[in-house]
């Protein structure tokens, strides 16, 4: 493409978020840089592109399937989805999974567009305008939010290949086509580089500018936390196994610190923990001032409800069946009297009556036979026993016994009579919560006990667990936890607070462990006796799992265009 000439600019006033602050983005058309550059509108509308490109998983990906059904975390309920790729074998270069790679590289085209070609504008013509300081205002930010966003699709590239090329400025075809790969170390050096220069220039919070008004949805840009939180975010990953194979212990103390840097920055602003784990991903996430507290950045995609229709139950008028949680991830939620999990003696766990007083996340997040008002319009108790109106054999019947709620918004009815179809949907991005379970799993590895502090950091890694789990009405960590378990209860902790937000697939990961937790799933088989009551059994499904699959293969197209490029470990 010839960007120096032709820009693709959004006619319109696209901004972040419609009147309704839904994600907005109209129809493209080509305009060249001399019309573009006239109007602080237009060049805005080249950062709204950047920020259509920012990764969100509601199924988008692969037909329905999210990554939490590639990981232990969920299994799709329709075979022969391409998510099955990962773990069938027919994963390969020439099926690659590249979505990531397209979307990050087109991002990153967009980002070194827009600081080479749309810097040091004046708009003169507009300077009389009523809102020119405000629309000024907004523009001199835009060079901080490219870099920003740059780093960012940098992190999943990184996160998802390891080495890759890397692109500051705008190059032609060829010169983009020669290029090697840049390490993996020197790759997150690059962003924690980026994340420094910018932090203290990007605007620090857009609902407080002071005498400046700016619209409300200018809430939806990333502002200076989100960039601490990409730093601490890496930070955790370059410390961890799959990019630490020597354990150096500096990068576990970077990674804590820089943790630590934004859990302090964000209480200074006043956020905190959102009170219900459940308001996460409520309709009104984006504006509640009681869930704000907690979300950093959200990615608003705006008014839909392809997600209820991927993973509605089967029998409900519009649903499918999708993602359906595994007894795997629902064995990973402790009792909440006790604390311990099922597996544990004295946990208080009656097989007999298996869900009884469960860690109330489990309710938040996952749907079960016998539950009733799931979605809201069902006015039957669902049937997750074989043969039940949600179950196999029907087609999309869950094969693990349950149903996925999370992300879900049971008020929407998908039914042909409904007037209530979709509604707004923002997929968190970065949240406190997170970043409380980050600098944990830090900490302690820096300083070689879960219940270790120092004068550099003061709240230790049990600490730091724990406010995750008071907000869950959970029990704190047992006081005495010897090493192993608390690795073992902090890995199960992680699973079961961010579930099916994007987290398990890459913390297996970079932990290597996949051995361990992706070589099979766990389902639970139900059947309905005559006498009403249900026997549940489990089943194991095996799954392929192979070490080169820690890194994904470089697409075979991209290898064929660049000689320079090489291929990643196996996938030869």
């Amino acid at each position: 493409m010839r960007l120096n000439k032709l820009i693709m600019v959004a006619l319109g006033t696209l901004s972040l978020a419609s009147c309704s602050d839904k994600m907005d983005y109209n129809e493209y058309n080509v305009y060249d840089k001399d019309y573009v550059t006239k109007n602080f509108i237009y060049v805005g509308n080249l950062m709204t592109a950047i920020y259509r490109q920012v990764d969100y998983d509601f199924g988008n990906y692969y037909s329905g399937a999210i990554l939490g059904s590639a990981s232990d975390e969920s299994e799709y309920a329709v075979s022969g989805n391409s998510i099955e790729g990962f773990y069938n074998g027919s994963w390969s270069p020439s099926n690659a999974k590249s979505a990531i790679w397209s979307d990050s590289y087109t991002g990153i085209a967009d980002c070194n567009l827009v600081l080479k070609e749309f810097q040091g504008l004046t708009f003169d013509e507009l300077v009389l305008n009523s809102d020119y300081s405000q629309q000024m205002y907004r523009y001199h930010n835009y060079k901080h939010e490219a870099r920003f966003w740059r780093a960012y699709f940098y992190f999943n590239l990184v996160r998802q290949y390891g080495a890759v090329p890397l692109v500051t400025e705008n190059m032609t075809t060829d010169q983009k086509n020669a290029l090697s790969k840049t390490s993996a170390d020197d790759m997150f050096n690059y962003i924690f580089s980026e994340c420094d220069d910018i932090k203290d220039s990007i605007v620090k919070d857009y609902s407080n500018l002071g005498s400046m008004t700016l619209s409300e949805q200018e809430t939806g840009r990333a502002n200076n936390l989100a960039v601490l939180a990409l730093k601490a975010r890496a930070a955790l990953y370059w410390a961890s196994p799959l990019f630490n194979a020597n354990n150096d212990k500096e990068r576990w103390h970077k990674a804590a610190l820089y943790n630590k840097q934004l859990i302090d920055s964000c209480e200074v602003r006043g956020m905190k923990l959102a009170a219900s784990y459940e308001s996460l991903w409520a309709t009104d996430n984006w504006s509640n001032a009681a869930v704000t507290s907690e979300i950093i950045f959200g990615r608003r995609v705006g008014s839909i409800s392809t997600f209820e229709g991927y993973n509605y139950p089967i029998g409900i008028e519009g649903g499918n069946g999708g993602n359906c949680p595994t007894q795997t991830l629902v064995d990973a939620y402790e009792m909440q009297s006790t604390g311990l999990g099922i597996k544990e003696t004295g946990s208080g766990y009656n097989e007999n009556n298996p869900y009884a007083g469960r860690d109330p996340r489990f309710t938040s997040t996952i749907a079960k036979n016998g539950d009733t008002k799931w979605p809201s319009s069902n006015a039957n108790a669902l049937q997750t026993y074989y043969g039940g109106l949600n179950a196999e054999p029907l087609t999309g019947g869950t094969p693990t016994g349950y149903y996925l709620k999370k992300h879900c918004h049971s008020a929407i009815s998908l039914a042909s009579n409904s007037k209530f179809k979709v509604d707004n949907h923002t997929w968190i991005t970065f949240r406190l919560g997170e970043f409380y379970l980050n600098y944990a799993e830090a900490v302690y590895k820096y300083l070689g006990s879960p219940y270790l502090t120092n004068d550099e950091f003061k709240i230790s890694a049990v600490t730091a667990v724990n406010k995750i789990r008071a907000r869950a009405s959970m029990p704190d960590f047992p006081t005495a936890l010897t090493n192993d378990a608390f690795w073992i209860k902090y890995k199960n902790e992680r699973m079961v607070e961010l579930a099916f937000e994007g987290h398990r697939f890459w913390d297996v990961r970079r932990w290597k462990e996949a051995a361990t937790y992706f070589k099979s799933i766990q389902e639970m088989k139900l059947t309905k006796n005559t006498d009403g009551t249900i026997t549940y059994t489990r089943n194991t499904v095996s799954r392929q799992w192979d070490d080169k699959m820690y890194l994904f293969p470089i697409p075979q197209t991209e290898l064929m265009k660049n000689k320079n490029l090489t291929q990643n470990p196996g996938w030869n």
